[in-house]
């Protein structure tokens, strides 16, 4: 049962019966999996012979692992290499032996024994406050080769996204088959980029079996296909936290391999953004989206800032200078938001009969619901179009300070429901009330949407909010954050790849998927 591909991508099974186990590999095998980590710790099984039947019936390559659960006795020691030894007696075709639990003289043994299996020496790299240097993954790493195994693998906890810099230094250095990843959230990027940095094993997860750190094994096929990244990948992402509901990687990377370009987008959880373009320094990380809450401090990270952008005092978009390295600023929240708003009140115009070249935006009331970095674009998008804009903000000295700067008025959030001066204003919610998971929350009592013309929700998951919906049973024009997020993206992609931008063929992936 042998391995075809120069990229192996698998999943960890981890059942406690035959039965589960192998329609676990069946989903697997469905899923695009190449092959399974067999995880025995979890199997329950009474006598040896049970365990040989499931290994003699595996329908994919086979890794075979055995880690401990809790204290180590003899007893268990035996279990393990029993179960290692007959892993090799019948061919599994790798065998994985923890290193910090098993002698390497035992490791010897299997080496020794073995006819087709290879065999992998692995250990858990633990935190304890102190994050992984090149340094402790160097002598782990040498000390895994002094095994003699075939190949090595390091599993390394991880607090901060920047600590995995030293895993891809690793996979770019080691002398031996390396197998790396970085647990946890943060540790992502260890199996979505490794490819690019050496790695020949990528570890995802089963649909319906989430684990911290590892993509959906249907994401590594069909959204990111990391067999086509290679050295010369450059790199793009989101910096926001959270990060887990954007849908930037399901546009942007099938709009890269539609235009031939050799880039990758990927979800960066990024708790510290200025340490974050610190350690990420170099010219193959090209480019960034930025997110929440990361716009307003992302500017002071930037070498350079579009005048648009300074004005508005947040970024949504960073890119790499290739030239000289700088970073430079850009927001396309701005155009993408207001543009939306016009277009669908022109429509509204068009259909009433009352079609203008003038911004349908000018003179009107635009109650502003949010004053981070979307909020702020909004603002001065609005505003420049001549509405009259009025700020709301859960932190009202936010509000004041944002309505300062845009020469607007802010009142406290509690009034929102009450505010109601005239009929025909436009609402734009630009916080994250609303958002997945909490998408039963709203921002506005449905009453008080009734004195709204139209009403955007900068929210777009769940594409159809809550609040969306209350405002179209009250016979308002509602703009979904799909369409701003298609616009400020479409935007985003013309600055990461210098112009290139399809855009019949990604605003067709945001409303078929989306």
């Amino acid at each position: 049962m042998g391995l075809k591909h120069d990229l192996v991508v698998y999943t960890r099974l981890e059942c406690e019966s035959c039965e589960e186990m192998a329609a676990s590999m069946h989903k697997a095998k469905e899923e695009g999996a190449d092959l399974v980590e067999l995880c025995i710790d979890d199997f329950t099984f009474s006598h040896i012979s049970q365990l040989e039947l499931l290994l003699k019936q595996r329908t994919l390559p086979s890794i075979v692992s055995f880690r401990p659960k809790s204290a180590i006795n003899s007893d268990w020691k035996k279990t393990c290499i029993q179960v290692l030894k007959l892993a090799v007696e019948l061919d599994v075709e790798f065998v994985e032996v923890d290193t910090e639990v098993v002698c390497h003289q035992v490791v010897a043994e299997l080496m020794s024994s073995r006819s087709n299996s290879k065999i992998i020496a692995s250990t858990y790299v633990i935190n304890a406050g102190n994050p992984p240097t090149k340094d402790t993954l160097c002598n782990s790493i040498i000390n895994l080769q002094s095994t003699g195994a075939d190949i090595i693998k390091l599993v390394i906890d991880v607090a901060y996204i920047t600590d995995v810099a030293p895993v891809f230094h690793m996979l770019t250095h080691s002398q031996v088959p390396l197998i790396a990843r970085a647990a946890g959230d943060r540790g992502l990027i260890s199996q979505l980029l490794g490819p690019k940095y050496g790695a020949f094993f990528v570890c995802g997860s089963l649909a319906g079996k989430s684990t911290p750190g590892l993509p959906p094994l249907t994401s590594i096929k069909q959204v990111y296909k990391l067999e086509y990244v290679n050295p010369d990948t450059r790199v793009f992402g989101v910096i926001s936290n959270p990060v887990g509901h954007s849908k930037g990687p399901l546009l942007h990377n099938p709009a890269f391999r539609h235009t031939g370009y050799n880039g990758i987008y990927v979800p960066l959880l990024v708790d510290n953004v200025k340490e974050f373009f610190r350690v990420f320094s170099c010219n193959d990380y090209a480019g960034f989206s930025v997110g929440i809450p990361h716009k307003e401090a992302a500017v002071r990270c930037c070498d350079e800032v579009d005048p648009l952008a300074k004005s508005i005092g947040a970024v949504n978009t960073i890119i790499r200078r290739p030239s000289d390295g700088k970073l430079i600023g850009y927001n396309t929240d701005c155009e993408a938001c207001v543009t939306a708003i016009e277009d669908a009140l022109r429509e509204r115009q068009k259909t009433n009969g009352h079609a203008s070249n003038v911004s349908p935006i000018a003179g009107k009331l635009f109650v502003l619901v949010g004053a981070g970095g979307a909020g702020r674009a909004i603002a001065f998008g609005a505003k420049s179009r001549g509405a009259r804009v009025v700020i709301f903000n859960r932190k009202y000295e936010r509000a004041k300070s944002l309505a300062a700067a845009v020469s607007c008025e802010a009142l406290p959030y509690e009034h929102l429901n009450d505010f109601c001066p005239e009929k025909g204003m436009i609402l734009a919610n630009a916080s994250a009330v609303g958002m997945q998971p909490k998408s039963d929350q709203t921002p506005i009592s449905k009453e008080a949407l009734r004195s709204y013309e139209l009403v955007f929700d900068a929210v777009y998951t769940p594409r159809n909010t809550r609040l969306l919906q209350e405002a179209t049973e009250v016979g308002a024009t509602v703009v979904s954050g799909v369409e701003m997020f298609v616009r400020q993206a479409l935007g985003q992609f013309k600055l990461f790849t210098n112009g290139l931008a399809p855009v019949d063929f990604m605003r067709r992936i945001v409303y078929e998927q989306f």
